[in-house]
């Protein structure tokens, strides 16, 4: 054992003694390793946050660029079926122009000749209110355009039908916007007999119909000075058969409401002539009658006795005449 003299060392704790050199480096060795490993670790991460945020953006651009380009497909899709479909219930969309004349438009049924003037196929001017002179009636249709296939169907319609209305006493006349010269050479090219009035300030053909800016195929039927019938629009081979076929209808109906036709009417005149002269003849023997009666009853009997005529005489008044004898 130790002497007293001799001192021993207290005992220091091994976690309390310094690192040896040794330790130390070993210490900072592990360290680098450890920060060379977690570095690339640490960088990987950083790396591939960055790479996904790249991603994620590039995605949301194409997403973005896909939609418009979906709508913009989705928009030309749609008009090309509202294309195809045309207009949704049969409904078209309205437009801001003037809609076609109608019935409803223009001159009023019972209306008389407008008070205008106008020009003829000849350069001459024209009354319209005196155009049926002393006829029964008068036409006046309208067409777009001289010379126009549609137009030249319509007039030739009632140029060949033309000599039935003049057996019906109507006028026929043609109206339209061209210059009297268009006019002029389209009557001589298709023979048409009746005149063309030219309206190119369509001061007529508004009054008819109401439009200024177009012409509406049409037909209008006066008879006494008024409008009795019109027909707007109307196809071009039907307007003069339906123009025709109505001027019938109104003699035909003037008929029927007389009841009788032009040699009927003379009739009832020969009838009351006829009674006239039957009550005459009656008179007549009634007078002779009473004259024998009045002769027999003096007691003289004359076969011959003549009485006064009647228009010297009237009944009850009549007097008997000698005949070579006096009655006593």
């Amino acid at each position: 054992m130790p002497s007293d003299s001799e001192t021993i060392p207290a005992q220091v704790p091994i976690a309390n003694l310094p690192p040896s050199e040794d330790t130390l480096a070993h210490e900072e060795a592990k360290e680098e390793q450890e920060t060379e490993t977690a570095a690339p670790r640490r960088s990987s991460r950083i790396t591939g946050g960055s790479k996904s945020a790249v991603e994620e953006k590039g995605a949301a651009k194409k997403g973005a660029k896909k939609t418009a380009v979906t709508r913009k497909r989705s928009a030309d899709d749609s008009g090309a079926n509202e294309k195809a479909k045309g207009p949704i219930n049969g409904i078209k969309k309205a437009k801001t122009t003037k809609s076609k004349n109608t019935e409803d438009d223009g001159l009023a049924l019972g209306d008389p000749l407008p008070v205008l003037t106008v020009k003829n196929e000849k350069d001459e001017d024209i009354d319209v209110q005196d155009i049926a002179g002393d006829s029964a009636g008068v036409v006046l249709f309208l067409v777009p355009k001289a010379d126009t296939p549609g137009c030249t169907t319509q007039a030739c319609g009632f140029r060949d039908s033309y000599p039935d209305f003049e057996a019906l006493n109507f006028k026929v006349f043609c109206l339209s916007a061209d210059t009297p010269k268009a006019q002029s050479k389209w009557q001589t090219k298709k023979s048409l007999p009746y005149p063309l009035l030219s309206d190119p300030k369509r001061a007529l053909i508004g009054a008819l119909t109401a439009g200024t800016s177009k012409t509406a195929r049409s037909h209008f039927i006066f008879a006494q000075g008024k409008l009795v019938d019109k027909k707007i629009p109307v196809k071009p081979a039907d307007s003069p058969r339906l123009a025709l076929a109505f001027i019938k209808s109104l003699k035909t109906a003037s008929v029927t409401s007389s009841g009788l036709t032009e040699e009927d009417s003379a009739a009832p005149a020969v009838a009351e002539s006829s009674a006239d002269a039957m009550d005459t003849d009656v008179t007549e023997a009634k007078l002779e009658a009473k004259a024998e009666a009045e002769v027999k009853a003096q007691g003289t009997d004359y076969p011959a006795i003549e009485t006064q005529t009647l228009a010297s005489a009237t009944e009850g008044e009549a007097q008997p005449e000698e005949t070579g004898a006096s009655i006593v």
